[in-house]
């Protein structure tokens, strides 16, 4: 589900001072003590990478069968997780299609079903949407995924339903927001084609627990993306952590989120929204690399390192709504993405950035990913794997911090290095339409070779070669 970014995210351009990045107004954060810090991750998680499935669009088809077909594929690129949006049947009533349009005029039943409408409104917990598949097809991804050495999250929606939801037509409406005359409400005006749902009901929650729990045990997943994880109850989320880790004790939790808090004991993983939309900004050189500065003293005030946190350049609510990184971050996508995946936290692969998909993909209806350019997936490829072979870019504790590299043009030049043990990495990106030198001020020790050719450091920091215009390198220490 899209989230806006409150405007508070332009205070980072000031550089100085980022305590206005206030996470949110529902939640106070916690002290960082080590009694708060009781979420324990997964340990195949340290180093890995995720990967995010438009199963509708990712094929043709749209369908489990046809994504099946490319897996083999998609974990040649390296990524351990696959998060799979969510593939329950979506709700009639209501329904969406072209963008924000109603189709309220529309009796007919068959003619309102040609509208696919939206991932996140489900009519049915424990279904499978007919568009993709059967419950089998879902479970031979699940398969295929593991024997791959991948593990599989799902797409939850814990925060609303279709306003048909099978809780509705079984007599459930106090699960529900209600008016004054009973009606059910939507979570807000824009959002009219699904129901809020009423976390004040115990039953609702156990109903909701149980549907997550049949997952884990009839698919056989690893874990869940929780939509909207802000807007439920932080006990709630307590409340089904215990259950769900009685199941699998090694689920691994993503929110949709950045609040602090969803990192004390239930999730393991939250986004990086504001380094996103600072990502957009420095990409245009709109906003100065020091906002990269000022956003890591909030990340290191707000978040323990023990938190991981996700980084991307694209995902589907940004491809759909806010445009492609092509259109986003122009001929800065690729020095972008080597950013998302060396300066903190778990770096997201969208279904067909690895293509580099130029296309705002439609959120409602049909579309398919476009290939223009096959030879990125090597490039994300190298990404992955330098990420997953070097111990200084490994997730939270496990990794090393950033550290910047002051060199003789900060403007347009951003280099930082990430130790851990023996392990260094140094990354050094240009933003410019022009080659620069790259002068540090301050001279680094020992041979380092980059991860994407045979060049070295000392080519470029002794004045021999310069570093092209939208250039990138990640070098590792030998």
């Amino acid at each position: 589900m899209r989230i806006l970014i409150p405007a508070i995210i332009l205070s980072v351009i000031g550089c100085s001072d980022t305590s206005s990045l206030d996470t949110s107004s529902k939640a106070e954060l916690v002290t960082k003590t080590s009694e708060n810090q009781v979420v324990q991750h997964p340990e195949w998680s340290k180093d890995a990478s995720i990967y995010e499935v438009n199963i509708r669009q990712h094929t043709a088809e749209g369908t489990f069968m046809a994504f099946e077909a490319d897996m083999d594929r998609i974990a040649d690129l390296g990524s351990e997780i696959l998060w799979i949006m969510p593939v329950q049947p979506i709700g009639i009533e209501k329904r969406k299609a072209k963008g924000v349009l109603f189709i309220e005029d529309v009796e007919n039943l068959k003619e309102r079903k040609k509208y696919l409408g939206s991932h996140y409104s489900i009519s049915n917990y424990t279904a499978t949407n007919p568009e993709f598949g059967t419950i089998d097809d879902f479970k031979a991804i699940v398969n295929k995924a593991h024997l791959l050495g991948q593990k599989v999250i799902l797409d939850w929606v814990p925060n609303h339903t279709s306003f048909d939801n099978i809780w509705v037509e079984n007599g459930h409406k106090d699960w529900y927001v209600l008016d004054s005359l009973g009606n059910i409400l939507p979570p807000n005006p824009d959002w009219g084609d699904v129901a809020d749902l009423n976390y004040e009901n115990d039953s609702m929650r156990l109903t909701m627990i149980d549907a997550m729990k049949y997952w884990l045990t009839e698919a056989n997943i690893d874990g869940f993306r929780c939509d909207l994880a802000k807007e439920v109850p932080l006990d709630f989320w307590e409340q089904a952590i215990v259950e769900l880790k009685k199941i699998n004790p090694d689920i691994f939790m993503l929110a949709e989120s950045e609040l602090p808090d969803h990192h004390r004991k239930t999730f393991d993983m939250s986004y990086g929204w504001y380094a996103h939309h600072i990502f957009n900004h420095i990409a245009t050189q709109e906003w100065p690399l020091d906002s990269l500065m000022a956003y890591m003293k909030w990340e290191e005030k707000n978040f323990s390192t023990n938190d991981y946190r996700m980084m991307f350049t694209t995902n589907h609510d940004e491809n759909s709504w806010n445009g492609t990184v092509l259109e986003r971050m122009g001929e800065n996508h690729k020095p972008m993405a080597v950013l998302a995946f060396t300066y903190f936290g778990m770096p997201l692969v969208y279904s067909g950035q690895e293509f580099g998909n130029d296309r705002r993909l439609k959120f409602f209806e049909k579309d398919n990913i476009q290939k223009p350019h096959p030879e990125l997936q090597k490039f994300y490829k190298t990404l992955i794997k330098t990420k997953k072979e070097n111990r200084a870019l490994w997730n939270g504790t496990y990794g090393g911090r950033f550290m910047r590299i002051n060199t003789s043009n900060d403007t347009d030049l951003l280099a930082f290095r990430r130790v851990r043990n023996d392990n260094e990495v140094i990354t050094v990106i240009n933003l410019s339409g022009n080659k620069q030198q790259v002068n540090f001020v301050k001279e680094i020790e020992g041979n380092f070779v980059s991860v994407f050719n045979a060049e070295t450091l000392g080519v470029y920091t002794s004045g021999t070669k310069e570093l092209a215009a939208h250039g990138y390198q990640v070098f590792v220490k030998k």
